[in-house]
């Protein structure tokens, strides 16, 4: 079973529980917060908890929800070895990974529907990275 990290901020905590919910018996997810929707958090916290982990293993995995998936992706894509992309669609889930090589999938719970957030994380989860010429712009990053 696939471990994956997962956090958000009390904007995106409904939609953390309805992912690990959904993919509880296909992952194993390590929460790392927030704890509930009612008490306002900064995201940031919840973002630099979740890349320490995630960096620490090339294999790791992170998904990170807030409101809009913008600023948990800023503050992700501060640390060295992190490629967090803000996903919205199956098309743009599935080129972060092919020529990004993301290793965090951040998502806007009140921009994206639930099924559509389900779908990129399938999508996020099951595509390779291509490499090849792709692989030197990443090493760029």
């Amino acid at each position: 079973m696939k471990k994956l990290f997962i956090s958000s901020d009390h904007a995106g905590f409904n939609l953390k529980e309805e992912i690990k919910k959904k993919f509880k018996k296909k992952y194993f997810f390590i929460d790392l917060g927030a704890d509930n929707p009612k008490t306002s958090v900064n995201y940031p916290d919840y973002a630099h908890k979740l890349c320490k982990k995630v960096s620490k293993n090339s294999k790791n995995f992170g998904i990170l929800v807030c409101g809009s998936g913008m600023g948990m992706s800023m503050a992700a894509n501060r640390h060295k070895k992190i490629r967090a992309a803000v996903c919205y669609s199956v098309k743009n889930t599935k080129l972060s990974r092919l020529h990004n090589n993301a290793n965090i999938i951040t998502l806007g719970s009140r921009l994206i529907k639930k099924n559509t957030a389900f779908k990129c994380i399938e999508v996020f989860i099951k595509t390779k990275f291509e490499g090849g010429r792709h692989k030197k712009r990443v090493k760029k990053i």
